[in-house]
């Protein structure tokens, strides 16, 4: 009795569900969540009805907020419709944190790969560079001393302190963020030498704030500085700094694609990031 019973109700159930699922006269395509999707696509209209009477659409979509700089859990709500798109993102008793909808036009988007890729291309040049360096102890070559447990352990924490501090403080939460809100920020109606010099615009080396630009050329000049440095030191103690440098340029190339790539397929910049851009002269 109880199973029969059981089994009508889950039956009542389904057709419910079945029913509310062709409530509409046509179905309506999920909208892609890409701004340069969105944008080639036609507008269709639909006969279902809805709450609002403009025919506004509405996309949620939760994002991590660990490309952000204040790496908080938040929400990203798009909601899309009438001259533009309006996001938002807020989290328990935070203040209300705004992104920006991307204007993937394919001069844009081009212009934004070369000015992030570009970026990238000059660090893993560096890495290529170091990297047999950082690699030495470990080879095979004649005259080679190995690494004693001392030094290996100096290795290995150097490597760890690297990765925290350069690769995940440095970059992941503040350098890359940056050059990737910095690359959209390019229009192929942008000036020419911005779009020339695309890298060096992302870096926030020219046409930036003035406070962006003494950051940006400051870091610049001190790791040159430290590089002639570590030059000097005496082996292994050198292959042991450029086995650190190698994970932290490693883990800032990582990080420019990582969110390049998923700012180009939301549509959005990154949240809570000021591409520094200087005020516009009235």
């Amino acid at each position: 009795m109880h199973r029969s019973l059981s089994s009508a109700l889950i039956g009542v159930a389904l057709l419910n569900n079945l029913a509310s699922g062709f409530s509409c006269t046509s179905s309506v395509p999920p909208l892609p969540t890409s701004a340069f999707l969105r944008n080639s696509l036609p507008h269709s209209s639909s006969s279902c009805p809805t709450k609002n009477t403009h025919k506004k659409e509405s996309i949620a979509l939760s994002l991590s907020s660990e490309f952000s700089r204040d790496n908080k859990s938040t929400a990203l709500m798009a909601v899309r419709g009438g001259s533009g798109t309006a996001l938002s993102s807020a989290a328990d008793g935070d203040a209300v944190v705004t992104g920006q909808d991307l204007d993937l036009t394919m001069g844009g988007t081009l212009a934004s790969l070369w000015g992030a890729c570009g970026v990238v291309y000059i660090l893993l040049k560096a890495i290529k560079r170091v990297l047999p360096i950082a690699l030495e102890p470990f080879g095979k070559a004649e005259g080679v001393v190995p690494l004693t447990q001392f030094q290996l352990a100096a290795y290995v924490l150097t490597c760890v302190w690297f990765a925290y501090v350069e690769g995940y403080k440095g970059f992941q939460r503040k350098f890359s963020p940056l050059v990737v809100s910095r690359s959209f920020t390019l229009k192929s109606s942008s000036p020419i030498h911005h779009l020339l010099l695309a890298p060096l615009y992302s870096m926030a080396l020219f046409h930036a704030t003035k406070k962006r630009m003494i950051v940006s050329w400051s870091v610049s000049i001190g790791v040159a500085v430290i590089v002639a440095a570590v030059k000097r030191l005496p082996y292994p103690w050198r292959n042991i700094v450029d086995a650190g440098v190698v994970i932290g340029l490693s883990w800032g190339s990582i990080s420019i694609l990582g969110g390049y790539i998923i700012s180009l397929i939301t549509g959005i910049a990154p949240i809570d990031v000021d591409p520094a851009l200087p005020e516009k002269k009235e």
